[in-house]
């Protein structure tokens, strides 16, 4: 019974050893992912600043000027962009995401909330739970052209600019540091364009005249779009390296907790060996004992 003990064990420990060697790969793969992603993020983050500065600085003094991204519409139906991944073994990275979203749901229920879902794991959570799931896409890899990302905000723009919604919300994973990644919910349809006086830069307001070359109306018509397209190209990126940091942070805990279990099992088998090793050397001494009783 012992010896079949020590056998099952050793193969356990086998079995935590082969597993921890995946769990290490799929951290280094995800390690290597969340580096390229903040590669993009850090290369796109000023011209997505610029753009925003931009819009915010603008567009307050143009209040002649009507763009559908810009239409405020009394709001009779919300959409909901929910970006997860496709794949679990990310902690809790997922499911934080969906609890925010249906908390979210739950607090604004004036009116009806319909699903844009980006990745697998939200989609079909919400499927099976009967919600609105209008839309749905995979979610983008880390290479990914930027044509892919731009095809996205067309998508929400289109779905907005179509009055199949009146607001367009998005809960994403926001991507704080390596070791910290937490959900957070923004709107991004229609463009609010008071950003500028809610960022409190300075204490003076300064009033200046613009000239635009050419018109504002068609300026805006350039402008606007561009700026939902990085809008919606930096999120992505940012709930990319968001999952892939929570999945190097959940495999490294795992391979973690692999070396501990097989220490623990170490341990175990070789209280389990030296047991049958007293227990051959006490018969062996017993055999002697009888034996010498026995011959004299």
């Amino acid at each position: 019974m012992a010896v079949q003990s020590l056998r099952a064990i050793r193969r356990k420990i086998r079995a935590v050893r082969n597993l921890q060697k995946i769990m290490t790969a799929m951290k280094m793969v995800a390690a290597a992912r969340l580096r390229r992603v903040q590669d993009r993020v850090l290369a796109g983050k000023p011209y997505t600043e610029k753009m925003r500065w931009l819009i915010e600085t603008l567009a307050p003094h143009l209040p002649a000027i009507e763009h559908p991204l810009l239409q405020v519409r009394p709001v009779q139906k919300r959409g909901l962009v929910v970006i997860t991944g496709d794949k679990g073994l990310c902690g809790a990275y997922n499911s934080n995401i969906i609890r925010t979203a249906q908390a979210f749901m739950s607090q604004n229920g004036a009116a009806p909330f319909v699903l844009y879902c980006i990745g697998r794991k939200g989609h079909d959570f919400f499927a099976r739970r009967g919600f609105a799931v209008v839309r749905f896409r995979t979610q983008l890899p880390v290479t990914a052209p930027f044509s892919d990302f731009r095809a996205v905000a067309q998508d929400i723009a289109q779905w907005f600019t179509s009055n199949e919604v009146d607001e367009v919300h998005i809960v994403y994973g926001e991507f704080v540091n390596a070791l910290v990644q937490r959900p957070k919910i923004v709107q991004l349809l229609p463009i609010k364009t008071d950003g500028a006086k809610d960022e409190g830069r300075g204490t003076r307001e300064v009033v200046r005249e613009y000239i635009f070359e050419p018109k504002a109306p068609e300026l805006l018509a350039l402008l606007l779009p561009r700026y939902l397209e990085h809008q919606v190209y930096h999120i992505l990126l940012e709930s990319l390296a968001s999952e892939n940091a929570a999945r190097m942070n959940a495999m490294s805990q795992a391979a973690d907790n692999a070396e501990e279990l097989i220490r623990q099992l170490t341990l175990q088998a070789n209280k389990i060996r030296q047991w049958n090793i007293t227990k051959e050397l006490l018969e062996i001494t017993t055999a002697v004992e009888a034996m010498r009783r026995a011959r004299d």
